[in-house]
């Protein structure tokens, strides 16, 4: 007991440290102009959307508003919505079933009728969010009760691609049907809707449970045991196969859709190999056969977004030494930290009952520049402003805008720059209108705008997030800034920008407001 509450204090000790270090980081860090800043709205059991199933459409509708106008206020540029559960639909051009936690019964569709999916990718690039359509990919029920299902479940069209564990029915990643299937599932939704992204989660093959076993050794002798002498290593490449192919395929149809997957925080243990992390938990190697540092080493994903849901100074996995971990072993990918605000609120999580424990693990990640956003779980603990987090966003961390970071493996040419632009006056301010830019050197259209404001004589500095007065998802030419006083002389600069959000050169105009 004395030992153990030697290493407790210790452990404390060390992380008010680190949380004092990230105060000075941030005094030199000012807010960036690019950072992911995304927060996940999980469906699986009403987790946040909707708030219960058998809502009305209406309700389902205004709820999801609300949803995505907190976190625009908040000042988020992404939303990573769970729209297959357990091989189940959120969304109507597909071929699984509607979920049960929309409409109370799985199979049937909302009434009046609306497709979900749809509503939210227009609502989340009316408010300048990006849309990324999050996946579980093996999962198919969330209990061991499957007289609810939907005659179109697969369960009931295929039970041969399934086996049970911990109560649950999940695929088999082995069966190359499985594969197959589970590509064409997410391609309908990269074919049929305007998703800015493809996500999935970290359930691959099961978390272990004492006493269960994963019932494939009739599919590893059928399909593996010719290539693999140890059935781990073939379930490891059962996930990676699946990935490859999905990156592969994401992008031949649409390639600016971006591919990222959220891991088990820990890849390995350097315990377990010399190149893993200086930590003591459980690992996604390991555990659910899923070789995440693989798929960023390969360039099969565009970001990983590991859950890095522990505080700092944890002594089997400290958010310090884990994120530069991560940050070490991104081989030129996007690195979003998976953070944990609901853990706030858990009576029992010391680390996070200080309220700048999230803020200072913010600051420490801006302080890295191999890293460039975060990823919040989940949506209702922000909304319910855990510790006062919400709060500290909109206010301070996310107080101006910021444009998600730029993937150059992916598209590096911008846009050319708006023509025209001209400044007139409405009643309630001042308008701005500007012309069509050129076409691009690689044909792709103009997906939206920024608009600058500075006063005349003040240094122009488009880096500075304080001077964005707008940033713009959609082609309208003109925008607005009814926060113009009078008497002031302003520079406005406008840039375009195209769907991977590279930026063009500006195009200004001096505006005196008289």
């Amino acid at each position: 007991m004395k030992q153990r509450l030697v290493l407790t204090i210790a452990a404390l000790l060390t992380c008010l440290q680190l949380l004092a270090q990230t105060d000075t980081i941030q005094q030199h860090n000012p807010t960036p102009k690019r950072e992911f800043r995304g927060v996940w709205v999980a469906t699986v059991t009403n987790i946040d959307w909707p708030s219960a199933p058998r809502l009305s459409s209406e309700r389902q509708k205004n709820e999801l508003i609300n949803i995505f106008d907190n976190h625009q206020q908040a000042g988020m540029n992404a939303i990573m919505l769970q729209v297959r559960p357990a091989a189940d639909a959120f969304y109507a051009k597909g071929r699984e079933p509607w979920s049960r936690w929309l409409t109370g019964r799985q199979g049937v569709a909302p009434e009046p009728f609306y497709d979900p999916l749809e509503f939210a990718v227009n609502e989340a690039h009316k408010r300048n969010m990006e849309l990324h359509a999050w996946f579980n990919p093996y999962r198919a029920t969330m209990d061991a009760n499957t007289s609810a299902l939907s005659p179109q479940h697969p369960i009931r069209l295929h039970p041969d691609w399934f086996f049970s564990y911990g109560g649950r029915k999940l695929f088999n990643p082995g069966l190359p049907d499985v594969r197959e299937y589970i590509i064409q599932v997410i391609l309908d939704v990269v074919k049929n809707y305007d998703v800015d992204g493809i996500h999935m989660d970290d359930y691959f093959y099961p978390y272990p449970i004492a006493g269960q076993r994963i019932n494939d050794q009739a599919t590893y002798e059928q399909y593996g045991s010719n290539r693999f002498t140890d059935i781990r290593d073939w379930r490891r490449n059962n996930v990676d196969t699946l990935i490859h192919a999905l990156a592969d395929s994401i992008h031949k149809y649409k390639p600016y859709v971006k591919f990222g997957i959220s891991p088990f925080g820990i890849w390995k243990n350097k315990n377990q190999d010399p190149d893993g992390s200086e930590t003591n938990g459980g690992s996604s190697y390991f555990e659910q056969f899923a070789d995440s540092r693989k798929w960023v080493k390969e360039g099969w994903l565009d970001y990983i977004n590991p859950q890095v849901y522990w505080h700092f100074g944890n002594r089997a996995a400290a958010f310090e030494k884990l994120t530069s971990w991560w940050s070490d072993n991104t081989y030129n990918r996007h690195l979003y930290i998976g953070q944990a605000a609901y853990r706030i609120n858990e009576p029992r999580n010391s680390g996070f009952k200080n309220p700048d424990q999230i803020p200072a693990q913010i600051r420490y990640i801006r302080n890295n520049a191999r890293i460039q956003g975060s990823v919040y779980f989940s949506s209702v603990s922000l909304r319910r402003n855990y510790g006062g987090l919400n709060d500290s966003l909109r206010n301070h961390y996310y107080a101006t805008p910021a444009l998600p970071p730029l993937m150059l493996w992916r598209d590096s040419v911008p846009p050319n720059a708006p023509r025209q632009l001209a400044v007139g006056r409405t009643e309630r301010g001042l308008i701005l209108h500007w012309q069509v830019p050129l076409l691009a050197r690689d044909k792709e259209l103009v997906y939206g705008y920024v608009i600058y404001r500075f006063y005349q004589g003040e240094k122009i500095d488009l880096s500075d997030t304080k001077h964005i007065l707008h940033i713009q998802y959609n082609p309208m030419l003109s925008a607005e800034d009814n926060t113009a006083e009078r008497g002031k002389n302003y520079v406005y600069i406008v840039t375009a920008i195209d769907r991977m959000k590279n930026e063009s050169e500006p195009i200004a105009v001096t505006a005196p407001y008289r």
